[in-house]
């Protein structure tokens, strides 16, 4: 009898469940919470991003640290969306080409998709906590429930247990002792995607806490990164310091640089100032039309006392430096980079020293910013798992 394990019950377990299933494999999907899709739904609070409408041959750029650009050509972003549109629901593009269902909700979704599966025969096991596996001719996987623990026997399995970010919905890395006593390789866990503690002076955070900085742009490196970010008590958060987390990790010490008006050359700026007989801040703020968020960086900044020129103050304008901390608690992160190394898999996803046992979604070492990036690569992942476990028990 072909029976697949699924352990974890993200979006890369219920697609690798789902795909196994369509080729007749007898599929078990095992989740340590109440219910499954917890992460899917939290992602989805705000507006579901499922994908992104990139073109092709930039797609897989925004992907690091070894991703497979062929997992996103077996299952991309158009395979996505077509797929969305199987379970009924139409879907958008909307700014930053990013793909939504229509209505951008996730609970709409999740319960299409779940009751796709079980008319496909996928049984659920929620409240599971796997603890951990051996081998004797076939897997056996170890799980403690509300009753006590039980055994599940399978002859192979996939696992999609997730990274270590929102660990509330469940998603908390406890699986890692077991994987790295089993010999795999796997890479520390790091906050990706996170907001950065900055060193507020305290008249800066009373005037512009909980504000957002628009229509910037910002830099670490040579590396510019459009969008809007906000300030909190203890830094920054937003689309731009989320993308640029991979690069900050790098920089000793870690510093941000925004142009907060990119419209403007700094020329531009110098020119607006041509006829004012003495640098007023006010004057030059009104006549460059910056918001107020943009006037308390500039007046609350530990170097205004070196902007004394029209000059100088327009390149802070164009190059404002903020000098980081460090990231916030990966808890708290969007996702996190680490991870199973890419070198103890094959390219079916498959564990190279534990035959039948693949992984899927953020458990791999992949990193990628928001914007439809990472809900592709769980898809795309647990696509290839679930085809490959297929396959093996053929």
């Amino acid at each position: 009898m072909k029976t697949l394990a699924v352990v974890g019950g993200g979006p890369a377990g219920l697609r690798a469940a789902e795909v196994a299933a369509e080729r007749g494999v007898i599929v078990h999907v095992f989740d340590a919470m109440p219910s499954v899709g917890r992460k899917f739904l939290v992602a989805g609070r705000g507006g579901l991003n499922i994908t992104n409408s990139e073109s092709p041959e930039s797609f897989g750029s925004h992907y690091s640290n070894g991703f497979p650009r062929t997992l996103l050509e077996a299952f991309g972003p158009d395979h996505l969306r077509q797929w969305v549109e199987d379970l009924g629901v139409s879907t958008f593009i909307g700014s930053g080409r990013r793909v939504y269902p229509e209505g951008m909700k996730a609970a709409p979704l999740l319960r299409r998709w779940i009751s796709r599966l079980r008319s496909l025969g996928v049984t659920f096991h929620p409240r599971h906590r796997w603890t951990g596996f051996r081998h004797s001719g076939s897997w056996t996987l170890d799980f403690t429930t509300p009753v006590g623990t039980r055994p599940f026997s399978c002859k192979a399995a996939v696992f999609a247990l997730g990274g270590a970010s929102w660990p509330q919905t469940g998603s908390n890395a406890g699986w890692v002792n077991a994987f790295v006593e089993a010999g795999v390789s796997v890479h520390p866990f790091t906050p990706s995607n996170c907001g950065w503690d900055a060193a507020w002076p305290p008249e800066f955070v009373e005037r512009a806490e909980g504000k957002p900085l628009k229509n910037i742009t910002a830099r670490a490196g040579a590396n510019p990164i459009p969008g809007e970010l906000l300030i909190t008590r203890n830094g920054l958060e937003g689309g731009p310091v989320y993308a640029l987390t991979p690069l900050l990790r790098l920089m000793t010490p870690p510093v941000i640089t925004i142009d907060l008006k990119p419209a403007l050359t700094e020329a531009d700026l110098i020119a607006r100032l041509a006829h004012t007989p003495r640098l007023h801040f006010h004057e030059a703020f009104e006549r460059w039309k910056l918001d107020h968020t943009a006037r308390a960086l500039i007046e609350c900044h530990p170097l205004r006392a070196e902007w004394t020129s029209s000059a100088t103050l327009a390149a802070a304008v164009k190059a404002c430096p903020i000098p980081l901390l460090g990231p916030r608690p990966i808890a708290e992160a969007i996702s996190s980079a680490g991870g199973v190394a890419w070198d103890s898999v094959d390219q079916s996803l498959m564990l190279k020293n534990l035959p039948g046992l693949f992984v899927a979604g953020e458990m791999l070492d992949w990193e990628a910013p928001t914007g439809g990036y990472l809900m592709q690569g769980c898809f795309s992942t647990g696509t290839k798992a679930g085809l490959a476990a297929a396959a093996w028990l053929s």
